[in-house]
This record gives C-alpha cells, structure tokens and sequence, in this order.
C-alpha cells in the first residue's frame, strides 16, 4: 500500500462493461515529508475520496480484492482516507491541520 495524494478526477463516457459505475480518481503518490512526488496514477474509489484528500492505495492484484473492485480490470484502488499519520511517536500529518500547522 502506498499513501497518495488525490490530485484530480477522470470523467470516460466509454469504457469497459467492468469500469462502470466505478469513480476514477487521479492520485500523486506521497514521499516521506508528504510531499507528493512521482507519476499520475488513476485509481478506482472504494471510499469515497475526494480532492486534495490523503489516501492509502493498493495496487496490482491486491487492487482486485476490494467489494467495489471485485474481478474488474483496475490496478489501483483507493481503500482507506487518512486522518492522520505518526512517525516515531510525532505526528506528521493531520487530516483537518494546515500544512504550516503541523508539528
């Protein structure tokens, strides 16, 4: 799982059969300061995540386990928002804070 930021939507009138009704959301995974960093990642929304919102992904097979997900052709699925995250006993991010507010 990798934590990801959500960056922007996918809107596709056509696709196939096994997409539909599925929300494609675009993600930019997070390096270790939060930071988001390296490629786009379309991923299918099993929560309900919305922009600009930190959220753990699952990809490759494991992105095919998920109710919403079940037997469809996706390689990554959103699967949990982030309320906050703690590293060695700090916290490093909270979900309704600021990015200057954090300590």
């Amino acid at each position: 799982m990798i934590l990801a930021q959500v960056v922007g939507t996918v809107v596709s009138t056509r696709k196939d059969v096994g997409l539909s009704g599925l929300k494609l959301l675009v993600v930019r995974e997070l390096d270790d300061a939060l930071v988001p960093k390296g490629n786009l990642v379309v991923a299918a929304d099993a929560v309900g995540a919305g922009r600009d919102e930190v959220v753990l992904v699952a990809a490759g097979s494991s992105a095919r386990l998920t109710d919403a997900t079940k037997d469809k052709p996706v390689d990554a699925v959103i699967v949990g928002i982030v309320d906050s995250v703690e590293e060695h006993g700090k916290n490093v991010y909270e979900k309704n804070q600021p990015a200057g507010a954090r300590s």
